[in-house]
């Protein structure tokens, strides 16, 4: 049967002698594994639709299992996205964590359109470490463990200083803060930060401002609720881990 998707390459490995599987996130069919023939020839007309972060129009042929590229159009190569060694690494996080932290029931339309958004971003030099964190939460929410930051999870306080409950799920104040010793303390500044990201689309962040202080216990947040909730070890997030450490 042939398929016509608009998608996104998020992995990309070698296959043969001269061949590529691609896995695409796609517009309309969710995540689809493809054989691009021929990819790692110099000459090949397909070779640049194997890349990953490519954003293109897919024509193949599955019957059952992989399917098998006949045809493609690029539409946004994000060649960029892998020239330049931090905009790689970042974007090859956003990608391996769409790949490995959500099933096939996830991955509808509207996570193709934050992780397009996010690649997108990076490619125009906005901050990585905000980035990042909206889509990480894009991810938390399509896989249901977004954490509510209304109000205190306990009481429903909702003013006051808060922490974050990151194994509750949730905030709590400074009355219940002592039902999870563990509760990570939140600065007025992260707090309206989470709140916003909970609700933003990744298609309407701007430029954002944010004191190197918050985006530190930002990033920390973060880290913490996608240990705990998602639980993955990745490749790319330890090469990122590698270049916080040596500043690359």
């Amino acid at each position: 049967m042939q398929y016509r998707v608009e998608g996104i390459v998020i992995r990309s490995i070698d296959y043969g002698e001269g061949n590529k599987i691609i896995t695409l996130l796609t517009n309309t069919h969710g995540k689809v594994g493809i054989v691009v023939r021929g990819a790692k020839k110099v000459k090949s007309r397909h070779g640049s639709l194997a890349q990953l972060f490519t954003h293109g129009e897919f024509l193949f042929f599955r019957n059952s299992g992989l399917g098998t590229l006949s045809h493609g159009e690029i539409i946004e190569s994000h060649h960029l996205l892998r020239e330049h060694l931090d905009k790689a690494a970042y974007s090859s996080y956003a990608a391996e964590l769409v790949d490995r932290a959500l099933q096939e029931e996830d991955t509808g339309n509207f996570i193709y359109e934050q992780l397009k958004a996010c690649l997108a971003a990076f490619s125009e030099g906005k901050d990585f470490v905000v980035t990042l964190a909206l889509f990480e939460m894009k991810i938390l929410v399509a896989a249901g463990y977004a954490p509510d930051f209304d109000a205190c999870i306990s009481c429903g306080n909702e003013s006051g200083p808060m922490a974050l409950s990151v194994r509750g799920g949730g905030i709590l104040c400074s009355r219940c803060r002592y039902k999870d010793m563990e509760a990570i303390e939140l600065s007025e500044g992260a707090l309206k930060l989470l709140r916003l990201f909970r609700q933003l689309d990744m298609r309407r962040l701007g430029s954002i401002a944010v004191k190197e202080e918050t985006k530190q216990q930002l990033k920390h947040i973060m880290r913490a609720l996608m240990d705990t909730h998602i639980g993955l070890q990745l490749k790319s997030r330890s090469f990122l881990d590698q270049m916080d450490r040596y500043s690359l």
